[in-house]
């Protein structure tokens, strides 16, 4: 699942070609047609097509920006104004292009399901491999709330004192400290590639209950997970299995990974070990992690 790195990537390369442009058509998939018919929510949610449309079809795109793992486009068109709300869910991914014979990736561009037409001329795509994605259409960000329980982003700078205030909370407090930093209420974006690698450069084992670590650890670890995570933004994020930037170009963390999928830890040189953590496979080397 694309997290915070791989999916600022993705706005990053759309945001310049489609901000100011207006929305003159979209074209579904037979895929998403089909599952409204049969009334499912496929990639559309919450909405029908023609409502989608309706409040989608000759909106200007004001602007673009993420918000944890959602990217978000704000539309206006005279007084109205809506916001499109998008998950990329495991393999869901945006794409500029002139011609859908212009995406690069064969899966991508086999498996697209929304096509909005723009008046510059380009095509903004949403192709989704395994179709967990999702696009919502909402007049105020109240109508969709899991996004207003979502932590401040942790480069803000009352991120440090939200997320330390967390520790209080009895729900969390007898959690592993790895399933806790998986939270979006606690720390926003941090995903699992990012929660391995953070808390080994904590030096922190990921079964610890977050309860017993020291206030010089939690602090550590937060440091940790800020740092994972401006390093996958610099290295254009982790491209292991399905995602690629919008211009279908691959990013490169995963060549800088110390334990995620790694057999080895190149500190100690003893194995990395795996466990299943809130559901998650977790891996960490239990020598440098205490």
């Amino acid at each position: 699942m694309p997290e915070l790195p791989e999916v600022e990537h993705v706005k990053r390369g759309i945001q310049p070609l489609i901000e100011g442009a207006s929305i003159e058509k979209i074209t579904f998939s037979d895929s998403v047609v089909l599952g409204k018919q049969q009334g499912k929510d496929t990639i559309i949610k919450g909405i029908s097509l023609e409502a989608f449309q309706q409040f989608s079809v000759s909106y200007t795109i004001q602007h673009v920006y993420r918000r944890s793992k959602y990217i978000l486009f704000d539309l206006v068109n005279d007084s109205d104004q809506r916001t499109l709300v998008s998950h990329l869910g495991m393999a869901g991914g945006f794409f500029v292009v002139k011609h859908i014979e212009d995406i690069n990736i064969a899966n991508y561009r086999k498996h697209w399901h929304v096509i909005f037409h723009l008046d510059n001329d380009w095509l903004l795509v949403y192709s989704d491999i395994r179709r967990f994605g999702e696009i919502r259409n909402v007049k105020c960000l109240e109508e969709y709330p899991s996004l207003l329980e979502i932590a401040p982003e942790p480069f803000d700078i009352d991120a440090l004192s939200h997320y330390l205030a967390q520790y209080e909370i009895n729900r969390y407090k007898k959690m592993p400290i790895k399933r806790m930093i998986l939270e979006h209420r606690v720390i926003a974006g941090c995903g699992n590639i990012y929660a391995c690698e953070a808390l080994f450069d904590a030096k922190i084992n990921p079964h610890r209950l977050a309860q017993d670590l020291s206030h010089d650890e939690r602090i550590n670890v937060f440091k940790s997970v800020v740092k994972v995570l401006e390093m996958g933004i610099l290295h254009g994020g982790t491209s292991i299995s399905d995602y690629v930037h919008a211009d279908g170009q691959r990013g490169t963390m995963q060549n800088n990974l110390k334990v995620y999928k790694q057999k080895m830890c190149e500190e100690c040189k003893s194995a990395i070990d795996t466990a299943i953590i809130g559901g998650r496979n977790t891996h960490y080397c239990k020598n440098c992690q205490k």
